[in-house]
């Protein structure tokens, strides 16, 4: 007779407590300062971020790995994107980083007046391109898999989940979603930080017209869904904000959070230079004298990149 597999409630307590009382936090990596700062990414944890064509997902979750790597010491990581090659992510990064616009990079345009902040940009990567690595095909998670592993990476992004293959045959693309989704969280309770891209489908709007208005997008919209709602521990969907005439406001929608509350987040998305930057912050949690450590350490950051502070392209 088969015995069942489980653990008592008194074995998990005495760990549980012994666990709580240690006072330790569980580790997060950081992403940014101030409210870029709540977004939970870290060992065990799969987070999930969704958006419409051109929404920004690459630009927002390769932001937020660049800034995770400058500033955790001993995080390292592997980027899984399927449509970008490491040329056209790093001409992205550098754009950011540089404040020259993407154009100008492209296209190889650069003068002498870029010139300082082209080297800083250059070098703020070069600082952390021992911890970064890219994946060449194929796209499948047994790749993935042997490539994290060889690399040593605590940290992966998958950019997107629709398209990286788990192994064995499946029945629909569906179920296929469906076994990536759970090797994900199966890498993820080995102590690997999990990020994925998710495309989103069409929903209706107020007045029932197909589209990727915000106010309709949620869990469901998620392609091929089913396992990453569930799998994932938290969710968000970047959109346009509809009120924006100008096209640069979005909103990071917090669908689901498992360990807390959901928070949307308001966001400027300066595509010129490949920017998310927080819309509104709270009072108080940049430039004053009670700094976190985190933002003190971001802002230190970005004060050794001229860019920063003068902005600006070829003007």
């Amino acid at each position: 007779m088969n015995k069942g597999n489980y653990v008592s409630a008194v074995d998990a307590l005495d760990r549980w407590r012994d666990d709580v009382l240690t006072g330790k936090p569980p580790t997060l990596y950081p992403l940014g300062s101030g409210e870029l700062g709540r977004i939970e990414v870290g060992p065990g944890l799969v987070t999930l971020i969704g958006g419409a064509p051109g929404a920004g997902k690459t630009a927002f979750t390769m932001q937020c790995v660049v800034d995770a790597i400058r500033l955790s010491p001993e995080l390292r990581a592997l980027v899984c994107n399927i449509e970008m090659s490491p040329a056209v992510l790093l001409d992205r990064q550098l754009a950011r980083l540089s404040g020259v616009d993407l154009t100008t990079i492209r296209y190889r345009r650069i003068g002498a007046e870029h010139a300082n902040r082209i080297d800083q940009g250059i070098n703020t990567l070069a600082a952390v391109a021992d911890r970064l690595c890219f994946l060449r095909p194929p796209f499948n998670l047994g790749n993935v898999a042997a490539t994290a592993d060889d690399f040593g990476a605590n940290l992966i992004l998958l950019d997107y989940i629709q398209r990286i293959a788990p192994p064995g045959e499946h029945d629909n693309r569906r179920s296929s979603v469906d076994a990536t989704m759970d090797y994900l969280r199966q890498f993820a309770d080995a102590g690997v930080a999990v990020v994925v891209v998710s495309a989103v489908s069409r929903a209706k709007d107020a007045k029932g017209r197909s589209s990727y208005s915000g106010e309709g997008l949620n869990l469901a919209s998620f392609r091929e869904s089913s396992e990453l709602e569930f799998g994932a521990d938290d969710a968000f969907i970047i959109h346009p904000d509809d009120d924006d005439a100008e096209g640069e406001l979005v909103k990071l929608k917090h669908l689901k959070s498992r360990h807390g509350e959901c928070r949307d987040l308001s966001l400027r998305f300066d595509r010129r230079r490949q920017t998310f930057t927080v819309d509104a912050e709270p009072a108080g949690t940049v430039g004053t004298a009670d700094r976190s450590k985190l933002t003190s350490a971001l802002a230190a950051l970005w004060d050794r990149t001229p860019a920063a502070t003068e902005g600006g392209d070829n003007e």
